[in-house]
């Protein structure tokens, strides 16, 4: 799933979801000109919250690394 955001001055819009890239784009033609000039837009790729925990390197799945980590910036190590 993909989410369009356009950022025109202070206002943001999120746009979506949308089922490929190309229909956020498509969106995005019929959108801008109703923004002004300097509008910014990004399209994001969502993931679902299981995915994310799945991700290779999460902190959640390697504790270990973690405190490794912590313990290399001057963070003293629970036991």
């Amino acid at each position: 799933m993909y989410l369009l955001t356009i950022r025109d001055g202070l206002q943001t819009r999120h746009v979506g979801p949308y089922q490929s890239p190309k229909q956020a784009s498509d969106d995005l033609d019929r959108l801008l000109p109703l923004c002004a000039e300097r509008a910014r837009w990004q399209i994001y790729a969502l993931e679902a919250p299981g995915q994310a925990l799945q991700a290779p390197g999460h902190a959640l799945e390697a504790p270990e690394q973690v405190r490794r980590s912590l313990v290399g910036q001057g963070v003293k190590a629970a036991a």
